[in-house]
């Protein structure tokens, strides 16, 4: 186990510990003062900062962004984006330094098998905007984004699939999404980086840089580990599992596949680029890498994480 996924295991280990004491403590006689409870949790914040080092040491110090195809086609916005800030998301950990989050927007034609149950005509949907507090979920058939295919954004090796996870509701709603940032994050941020990122695909691009696809629909994968892939490929399909608000696609590069230790790595999509905060583009579903580029607009709706 290399030292900085021991750091990871750690991390895990002093914030189950921090909830685990909070809990003892609420006892009316509890076997320690109350003031030790708060040890792991100051523990659990330095191997934080400690784990997301390698991360800032990059952004100190960017290597080139690597040219792959766009994971997608159709019309599509993007979120929490490289472009506009470092690290996208906030935070380091799990290679997310320059990851983006794109939300599919309704166009002149449905992106095809989008937003649709197994089995349903095919209609065009519009976007769910955020709402404050009705509806508080909803499900995911009404997004546009729900069974949209994923494609390989490059020749490579499927190093991980995982697809057993199940797609929950939106947490599009005030109500909801206090309930993802208080306590359903904190749970699966407990849990590990399969918790966060849902059902999800590592690709090995070569040279050292991985691909990875997040929150894909449960029981949607077409390859699996070993499997070699071509550019164009299908993969999934795009879900909503893990850490998530709304069905999304969630992509990265990084220079591991293990989600742990890995380090983010700039990426453009080719012909597209990187598409700044509520930036609309499509991207060609005939010639998928040749995508013909829209005006920038803004999301109607709260960032997918």
């Amino acid at each position: 186990m290399s030292v900085r996924k021991a750091v990871m295991v750690l991390y895990r280990v002093c914030w189950i510990a921090f909830f685990v004491m909070v809990v003892i403590s609420l006892l009316p006689r509890p076997p320690f003062p109350y003031w030790l409870t708060w040890v792991p949790a100051a523990a659990a914040v330095a191997l934080g900062l400690t784990a997301g080092r390698g991360g800032r040491a990059a952004v100190a110090d960017p290597p080139p962004a690597v040219e792959v195809e766009p994971p997608v086609t159709g019309r599509w916005t993007a979120l929490n984006s490289p472009a506009d800030k470092v690290p996208s998301h906030g935070v380091h950990a799990y290679g997310q330094t320059y990851a983006i989050d794109i939300v599919a927007e309704p166009g002149a034609e449905p992106i095809p098998g989008a937003g649709a149950e197994p089995g349903a005509e095919q209609v065009l949907l519009s976007r769910p905007k955020f709402r404050a507090l009705w509806p508080v979920a909803r499900r995911n058939h009404h997004f546009p984004a729900f069974g949209a295919p994923l494609l390989a954004v490059a020749d490579g090796t499927v190093v991980h699939a995982s697809h057993g996870s199940r797609d929950h509701l939106s947490r599009n709603s005030l109500p909801a999404l206090v309930y993802l940032t208080l306590i359903e994050a904190s749970v699966r941020d407990m849990r590990g980086a399969g918790a966060i990122v849902g059902n999800h695909i590592v690709l090995d691009l070569g040279g050292g840089t991985y691909a990875m696809y997040a929150h894909l629909r449960q029981g949607s994968l077409r390859v699996r580990a070993g499997e070699r892939v071509r550019a164009g490929q299908p993969l999934a399909e795009c879900g909503n599992s893990g850490n998530s608000t709304e069905p999304h696609v969630h992509f990265q590069l990084m220079d591991d596949p293990d989600l742990d230790v890995a380090v983010g790595i700039p990426f453009t999509w080719r012909g597209v680029g990187v598409p700044s905060n509520g930036e609309i583009f499509t991207v060609g579903a005939a010639a998928h890498g040749t995508p013909a580029g829209e005006s920038a607009g803004q999301s109607g709706g709260p960032q997918a994480s």
